[in-house]
Order: C-alpha cells, then structure tokens, then sequence
C-alpha cells in the first residue's frame, strides 16, 4: 500500500506520518528530507521540487513491488505531485490512500510554522509567509481521502487513520 500523506507545511503531517509509520509499520519517505539532501550538493529550492518528488516516486515503486507499505510524507500541493504518486502506485500494483491533514486553526497553524523546531540539518524551514504562498497555490482536492484535524489530539487521528487504512486495504 502506498500512503499518501499531504497538506500544508506546518499542518502536520510529518507528526501525523511518524506516528503511522510506526504503527503499522511502514517505510516513510520525506520530502523534506530529499530536498535537504539537494539543497546541501547545490540544486538550489526553485528547481528541487517537482524533482524530490519524482526520486520519492522513483524509490517508492520497488518497495512497494517487494509488499512493503509505503508512507509518503509531502505537501503534494499541485496535480503534477498527485499523479505521480497515483503512477507510482498504478505502476507498483499497489493500492493508493490519501490523508490529507489540515489545520483549520490559522492562528495554531501560525503558531506550528513559526515555532517549528528544525530537524534537518540542510533543510530551511518555510516561514508563515512561504505557508501562505502554498496555500495560494494548493489544489483542493476532490480525490477519496480521509482528512484529518490536527487540532485534535494526535492519538485520536493516528487511530481514525489506522482504520481508514485498513478499512480499504
């Protein structure tokens, strides 16, 4: 299974795609990761993006082919991110899950970005004003998903997660 995990930075999807990860237990892929690691041999952000998806897709594929669950941590903003993973699943015979994770809070949401705590070395955290930007630019979407509240506590949407997951598996 491939599992989608999206939203807006500072939403919370990579706490969310932790705790999942762990549970099930399931390979996680980060974009954020693989664009430090772009950033840091000197492809500059303007041009990694669409890029760190397509070596996220790249790496998914042969997991999922081996039966490994798959989790894939990123915003997945715009259609070109979505179809690949929708083609990365097609190609893999895997199935595809969307969780989309949401903060409805502005000031939360706010208070999240800016008090983020880095955790890549070479990865630049996205100001307030970068979140608004990708909130400008974001999609929404009209795919089967399951969105999930991050105002909530986290155990209770790790929980209606796990059983939108297994309730399609």
């Amino acid at each position: 299974m491939l599992i989608q995990v999206c939203g807006l930075p500072g939403a919370g999807k990579s706490t969310l795609s932790a705790a999942i990860a762990e549970r099930l237990p399931a390979q996680t892929l980060r974009v954020d990761a693989i664009e430090a690691a772009m950033w840091k041999y000197g492809i500059p952000p303007e041009q990694s993006g669409i890029a760190a998806y397509s070596v996220m897709h790249a790496i998914a594929v042969p997991n999922l082919r081996r039966g490994q669950t798959v989790l894939a941590d990123a915003v997945s903003g715009v259609e070109p991110a979505r179809a690949g993973w929708v083609s990365a699943a097609r190609e893999a015979g895997a199935q595809l899950r969307v969780i989309e994770v949401v903060c409805p809070d502005p000031e939360e949401h706010r208070r999240r970005v800016e008090q983020r705590v880095k955790d890549l070395p070479d990865f630049t955290l996205p100001t307030w004003d970068d979140v608004q930007r990708a909130e400008e630019q974001y999609v929404p979407r009209t795919d089967e998903r399951l969105v999930v509240d991050s105002t909530r506590p986290l155990e209770q949407t790790v929980l209606e997660a796990l059983e939108f997951l297994r309730a399609r598996a």
